[in-house]
C-alpha cells in the first residue's frame, strides 16, 4: 500500500474514529452543561433521522416537509409488532419497521417527484398530512389513535455467557449511540461513493447530470428511499427509548422541527441534524425551566432561529468550517493567471492525438458510413415551425460545421438531435439505430453528446469533480446501486479524469471551483464535460460565444486538436472559424436546411450570401 493511498484510508476512516469517541464521551461531559439524559437520548435519535433528511435536502437539494410520514410509519410499525404480534425481538422490529418506511418511501417518491421545487414540497406536505389522518383515523385500531401505542419493549440482547438488557438508564443512550454510529457511518459510505458525488451534481445541475449520462429521476428515488428508511428506523427507536410511540410522530411539526434543527446545526455536513437538536432541545429546556417561560419558549426559540440562520448561513458546523479555513489561510483562488493557454501548448495541441479515445470510431470498419442522419425533422410550436423537414446526414470522422442567423433553428436542431426535446415528425437514426423519443441520459449513454451554448456546469464542484461526475456516468452507466463502493476505486477513472484535463489544458486548475475560472477556462471545461463521456459524435453548440479575440484564436487550436479522430458537428457565428475547422457546412435559414457544401462552396453560393452574408458578393 503506497503511501498515499494509506493517508487516504486515514481521511476516509477518521470521522467514524471521532464520532465513536464523542460519543462515548459525552455521558461524561453533557450533564454537567445541563443536558439530561432523556435529552441526550432524544438528540441522538433526531440526529439519526436528519442524517436522512440531510442527504435529500443538504446534498440532493430536495426540501420535504413529508418526512414525518416515514418516521411515524416505521415507529408505528415496530411498535405494533412488539406489542400485539407477539414479536420479541426488538431488533427485528426496528428492521421491519425500516423497511416498511423505506417501501412507503418509495411509494410516495413515485408520486412526489414527479415535480420539483415548491410543487415538490406541497405535494411532500400533502402526503404528512395525509398519514395524519391514517393514523387517527381508519387505522387508529392499529395505531391506537389519539392515544398512540403503550408498552413498547426496550431490547434485549442474548449472547451466549451473559444477557444484556437495555434499560431506560444509560444503557439505553449506549444503544442509540451504537444505532446512531451505525447509521453514521453508512451514510458517510453512501456519501463517498459515486452515488454520493452524483447527488450533489443532481443538486447543483440536474440538467447537466442528465445530459453527461446519469438517470436524475432514478437517483433521486434513491435518496427519497434512502432518507424515508433512516426516518422509519428513527421513529422505532423514539417508541424503544420513551416505552410509548407518540400520535404526534406524523404531524407536520415533527417535518418543520426536523428541517430547522438541520438547518440550524449545517445543511450537508450529515452532523448538522445532531448538533441543530442539540442546540433545538437544550435551548428548549433553558427556556422553559431556567427561564420560565412555559408555553412562549417557542416564540423565543423562533426569533433565536431566525438570528441563527441569518448570521450563520451556512449553520454552525459551516460557521466553524469556515472560521479553520480562514485561519489556516486557506483560499480557493489559485495564483496562476486564468484564462491563457502558453504558447507551446497550444502548439503541441495542434500536434498531438487526443488522449480520450472517441468510443465508436475505432470500431468502425468503414469510415464513409453515416454515424448520424434525420428524416424530415420537424419541430413545431403551435403555429410556430422552428425546424421545417430537415434531412441532415454526417459520416463517420467529419467535422460538420451549421450556421445561419439568429431564429434560424440552430438550436432547437440540436436539442432534438440530443433528444432534449422531442420532434413533431421525422426520425433520428444515430448510429444504425432510430432514437426517435430517447432521453437525454440515454442517447449520451449511446456516444451521443454536446456541449450547451450558455455553461452548464456543477458550479458548486471543482473542475476536477465536474469531470469525474461525466467520467463515471460513461465507467458505470446511467444508474447503479454501488452505495458503499469508494469513487476513487472506479476502475480507470483517475486516469480517464487526468486525460480530459490536460486535453482541455486544465490541469494546473483542477482544484478550483468553477466559480474561480475565468470564461475561457469555464468554456474549455463545458467541452471537456461532453469529451469526458468519450462520445462517438460531439456536438458543439457556439464554443466561441462570448470570447475575447485571444480565447477564440485558443479554444480554435483546442477544437482541432480533439477533432482528430472524433465525428463532430459545430454551431457558430464565428464564419472564419468554421470555415477554417470545417469540411463541410449546412446552412440553415427559417429552420429549414438553406444549401450544405464545401467551405469554399459556402463562400461563393450567392443565395447564402444574399440570406446570410447580408448580399456581400465577392469582386
Amino acid at each position: 500500500m503506497t503511501m498515499a493511498r494509506r493517508s487516504s484510508s486515514l481521511q476516509y476512516w477518521w470521522p467514524d474514529v471521532l464520532t465513536a469517541i464523542g460519543l462515548l464521551v459525552a455521558p461524561y461531559v453533557l450533564p454537567s452543561l445541563g443536558f439530561s439524559q432523556d435529552t441526550m437520548n432524544r438528540i441522538l435519535v433526531l440526529g439519526l433521522f436528519g442524517i436522512g433528511f440531510d442527504m435529500l435536502f443538504g446534498y440532493m437539494g430536495l426540501l420535504s416537509f413529508g418526512q414525518s410520514a416515514f418516521f411515524g410509519t416505521g415507529g408505528f410499525v415496530t411498535a405494533y409488532l412488539l406489542t400485539s404480534t407477539g414479536l420479541s425481538s426488538v431488533v427485528l422490529g426496528l428492521l421491519i419497521g425500516t423497511i416498511a418506511a423505506a417501501i412507503v418511501g418509495f411509494l410516495v417518491g413515485l408520486i412526489a417527484l414527479r415535480r420539483t421545487g415548491i410543487y415538490f414540497a406541497m405535494i411532500t406536505v400533502a402526503i404528512a398530512e395525509v398519514f395524519f389522518f391514517l393514523e387517527n383515523s381508519p387505522l387508529s385500531a392499529f395505531t391506537g389513535g389519539e392515544n398512540g401505542l403503550p408498552g413498547v419493549p426496550a431490547p434485549t440482547f442474548y449472547l451466549g455467557f451473559t444477557t444484556i438488557k437495555v434499560g431506560s438508564g444509560w444503557s439505553m443512550y449506549g444503544f442509540l449511540a451504537a444505532c446512531f454510529l451505525i447509521g453514521m457511518v453508512i451514510a458517510r459510505r453512501i456519501m463517498a461513493s459515486p452515488i454520493g458525488h452524483i447527488m450533489v451534481a443532481i443538486r447543483d445541475n440536474p440538467l447537466r447530470a442528465a445530459a453527461v449520462g446519469h438517470d436524475v429521476k432514478r437517483y433521486k428515488l434513491l435518496v427519497f428511499v434512502i432518507a424515508a428508511a433512516y426516518g422509519g428506523l428513527a421513529g422505532g427507536l423514539l417508541g424503544v427509548m420513551q416505552g410509548y410511540m407518540p400520535p404526534d410522530a406524523f404531524t407536520f411539526d415533527t417535518s418543520g422541527q426536523l428541517v430547522m434543527q438541520t438547518v440550524i446545526g449545517g445543511l450537508g455536513t450529515l452532523f448538522g441534524p445532531l448538533v441543530g437538536a442539540a442546540i433545538w432541545l437544550y435551548l428548549r429546556d433553558f427556556l422553559q425551566g431556567t427561564l420560565g417561560l412555559g408555553a412562549s419558549w417557542k416564540l423565543a426559540l423562533g426569533v433565536i432561529f431566525v438570528l441563527l440562520v441569518c448570521f450563520l448561513r451556512r449553520g454552525v458546523i459551516g460557521a466553524f468550517v469556515d472560521l479553520a479555513r480562514s485561519l489556516r489561510g486557506k483560499r480557493t483562488a489559485d495564483d496562476e493567471e486564468p484564462g491563457v493557454i502558453p504558447e507551446q501548448v497550444v502548439t503541441g495541441l495542434e500536434q498531438s492525438r487526443p488522449m480520450v479515445a472517441a468510443r465508436s470510431l475505432s470500431a468502425a470498419s468503414d469510415a464513409a458510413d453515416p454515424i448520424l442522419q434525420t428524416r424530415a425533422l420537424s419541430k413545431r410550436y403551435g403555429g410556430l415551425v422552428a425546424n421545417d423537414s430537415i434531412d441532415f446526414t454526417v459520416r463517420r470522422g467529419e467535422l460538420r460545421g451549421i450556421i445561419g442567423p439568429n431564429g434560424a433553428g440552430k438550436s432547437t436542431f440540436f436539442k432534438m438531435l440530443t433528444c432534449e426535446i422531442q420532434p413533431s415528425s421525422g426520425s433520428i437514426v444515430f448510429n444504425g439505430s432510430d432514437i426517435t423519443g430517447f432521453g437525454v441520459t440515454r442517447v449520451c449513454q449511446l456516444g451521443l453528446t454536446k456541449s450547451y451554448q450558455v455553461n452548464q456546469l456543477f458550479s458548486g464542484l471543482s473542475v476536477r469533480e465536474n469531470l469525474t461526475i461525466a467520467v463515471v456516468a460513461e465507467l458505470r452507466g446511467p444508474f447503479r446501486l454501488d452505495m458503499l463502493h469508494r469513487v476513487e476505486n472506479v476502475p480507470g477513472l483517475d486516469e480517464r479524469v487526468e486525460e480530459v484535463l490536460t486535453l482541455v489544458n486544465l490541469s494546473r486548475r483542477a482544484d478550483v471551483p468553477v466559480s474561480g475560472l475565468a470564461y475561457g477556462e469555464k468554456r474549455r471545461l463545458e467541452i471537456g464535460l461532453a469529451l469526458a463521456t468519450s462520445p462517438s459524435l460531439l456536438l458543439l453548440d457556439e464554443p466561441l460565444a462570448g470570447m475575447s479575440p485571444q480565447e477564440r484564436a485558443e479554444t480554435v487550436q483546442l477544437l482541432k486538436s480533439i477533432r482528430q479522430g472524433r465525428t463532430m458537428v459545430v454551431i457558430d457565428h464565428d464564419m472564419d472559424a468554421i470555415f477554417e475547422l470545417a469540411e463541410q457546412i449546412t446552412v440553415l435559414a427559417e429552420g429549414a436546411v438553406l444549401v450544405e457544401g464545401t467551405p469554399q462552396q459556402i463562400k461563393n453560393n450567392v443565395t447564402v450570401q444574399e440570406a446570410y452574408l447580408g448580399g456581400v458578393h465577392e469582386a
